[in-house]
């Protein structure tokens, strides 16, 4: 890899900014990498392009007239009708039906086709519309682009599509998601791409800006908990250190679910509390103000958390009145206001028994992103730690009610707060105490908002053998359905059993033998196939059948509907097979059903969309 490359580039391909970093390679191994942020150039206004070391994940569609010829070129394209970035953001707030944003949560949404044309996501939007691989793939391009402007118009060698290429994904992203981000990149037109977990990356950054001094920060038994909370998302990972040959080494040991809760539910919390003080002066606010409403609220509580000084932002939505003089009310979000409405409503000092709620269901309700019902992130922390105290691999049982982290590293675009951060110390801290442990240690990380671009870099780094790498393999064992063999009964269907194909801590590049037992396999006719994820069976061996588990044990991914090729055998024909699994070097899984005359049938893990 090291003669093919000339660079290593990391891309936090974030839900609210995207961010690249970048590795030169040279001959020297033993050197540390020079990680370098690459400025993106975007447009911030009409016909004005700047660089910026972030590119906010928002597209924006724009009308025949709104903009005159050529305001929206940038030097690699001319005369499209969208544009991505700052001008995105800040246009959208404008006129948000015409604006794409979350496009990574509607990415992972399994409630929808993620091929089909959504966004803008409204039954009223008219505007063109684009699946969110798509959208995806238009912010990798914009930044392959970029990059070929600056770094390759006089070398083709420095041409994103032959360097190293990180992504990064959140831990709690499943085999679907992952598969569709490298879909959407190779739509961009970029291969050689490796997926990376998002608080592993933060952690490689943290070690990169430690360099050899990491070893004095932690020690063998320590148990590091990465509190990864982003514009759309809330990840949390544990890291244990161990010792292996006198040497300290890393293990990731556990990973939370996928908790659609982070900086947007903040923004849409404070644009009610102002639309809330806008009514109460007598003036209305629709849902098309109120989407206005809500990006005006981020950039307030931004300009506030980022500011000690600032004790006060104006916010203003347009008016929806004839009258274009005065169309415009303002209001304004206090410093007070954001800390109380963060504070108590999502980092609550809860106790470390306080679980999620969990709310009934409306039956019938919109089709859209399933954002988390509960907004107490620190109650979901609490539920995080408490379901991983029987991980026997790394004697965490028996040391209290809960995992027991002896350090802390946050990440995020809304973990730059100081207030934040300190009350999730002050929480963790609490519950320690009274489960008989000890305060933790907070690791200091530098720029949570490129920290994982930086991190990727690191890790494209280290896999040639030039730093600290943490193991552990998939994040989730992996299960497939078998369904039980018996007669057929009126009103029963039979039982599904999960077999597990790929345990937890699955390195990549590993091949698997299932052994024990043949199934049957039907081919040459449609049929279905069962998936199944676990973050919380951690210690099945391959070939381990579960007849029967606990609610919220497995969480069933989105169904393979497929049609084994027919070779010889005749259409509906069932054949006697044996299972192999596989996890690729780029993170996916696959499946193989082996026949007795050794012919295989590929199937691709949960990876496809279904119909």
């Amino acid at each position: 890899m090291a003669d093919k490359h000339k660079f290593v580039i990391g891309i936090d391909l974030g839900t609210t900014n995207c961010a690249l970093a970048y590795v030169e390679l040279n001959d020297d191994k033993d050197s540390k990498p020079d990680i370098k942020d690459f400025l993106i150039p975007q447009l911030t206004g009409p016909g004005v392009v700047e660089e910026k070391p972030l590119l906010p994940s928002f597209m924006y569609i724009a009308s025949n007239v709104e903009f005159a010829e050529g305001a929206l070129d940038l030097p690699w394209a001319k005369g499209r009708g969208y544009f991505l970035g700052e001008f995105a953001q800040k246009r959208g707030s404008e006129s948000p039906k015409r604006l794409v944003s979350s496009a990574k949560s509607w990415l992972c949404h399994e409630g929808v086709s993620r091929n089909d044309k959504i966004l803008p996501f409204g039954p009223d939007i008219e505007c063109e519309k684009f699946s969110p691989i798509e959208v995806t793939a238009k912010y990798l391009e914009h930044l392959k682009d970029a990059w070929n402007y600056k770094m390759a118009s006089k070398n083709k060698e420095n041409r994103m599509e032959e360097q190293s290429i990180l992504i990064t994904v959140p831990a709690s992203f499943d085999a679907a998601a992952r598969d569709l981000t490298l879909k959407a990149a190779e739509s961009a037109g970029l291969s050689n791409i490796t997926l990376l977990e998002e608080p592993q990356a933060a952690f490689y950054s943290w070690l990169n800006q430690m360099g050899d001094g990491w070893r004095r920060e932690v020690k063998e038994g320590d148990v590091v908990l990465v509190f990864d909370v982003g514009g759309g998302t809330t990840d949390f990972s544990l890291i244990a250190v161990t010792q292996k040959g006198g040497d300290l080494t890393l293990n990731r040991i556990a990973v939370g679910n996928h908790i659609l809760l982070g900086g947007d539910n903040m923004d849409i919390a404070l644009a009610n509390l102002v639309r809330n003080k806008i009514e109460a002066a007598g003036k209305k606010i629709d849902n098309w103000q109120f989407q206005a409403l809500w990006y005006s609220s981020r950039n307030a509580k931004e300009i506030i958390l980022s500011d000690p000084k600032m004790d006060k932002v104006p916010v203003t939505v347009l008016s929806r009145g004839k009258s274009v003089i005065g169309g415009v009310i303002k209001s304004e979000i206090t410093r007070g206001e954001i800390e109380e409405m963060l504070l108590n409503g999502f980092f609550p000092a809860v106790k470390s028994n306080d679980m999620p709620s969990k709310t009934i269901r409306s039956g019938l309700s919109e089709i859209g992103l399933p954002y988390a019902t509960e907004p107490a992130i620190t109650k979901h922390l609490a539920k995080f730690l408490s379901e991983h105290i029987n991980n026997e691999n790394y004697n965490l049982k028996g040391k209290g009610k809960f995992v027991h982290p002896t350090a802390v590293l946050f990440n995020g675009g809304v973990m730059k707060s100081d207030i934040l951060r300190l009350r999730s110390i002050e929480t963790l801290n609490d519950w320690l105490a009274a489960d008989a442990g000890s305060s933790l240690k907070n690791l200091s990380a530098v720029d949570m908002a490129l920290a994982v671009a930086r991190g990727a870099a690191y890790f494209g780094n280290a896999r040639l053998g030039r730093g600290i790498r943490i193991k552990g393999g998939t994040a989730r064992s992996y299960y497939i359905g078998i369904q039980t063999a018996m007669p057929a009964i009126p009103g029963l269907k039979a039982p599904m059993k999960a077999l597990c194909v790929v345990p937890a801590r699955t390195e990549e590049g590993t091949t698997l033998e299932i052994p024990g037992r043949e199934f049957e396999l039907c081919v040459g006719e449609e049929s279905e196939f069962k998936m199944f994820s676990s973050a919380t069976h951690k210690e099945e061996a391959p070939g381990k059948i579960l007849d029967e588990w606990a609610e919220g044990d497995l969480i069933e991914m989105p169904s393979l509907k497929t049609t084994i090729e027919v070779r010889e055998e005749k259409t509906g024909t069932v054949i006697p097979v044996t299972l192999e699994s596989a996890v690729t070097e780029i993170g996916t899984v696959e499946v193989w059903c082996v026949a007795r005359n050794n012919k295989k049938y590929k199937l691709e893990f949960n990876i496809r969309e279904s119909n």
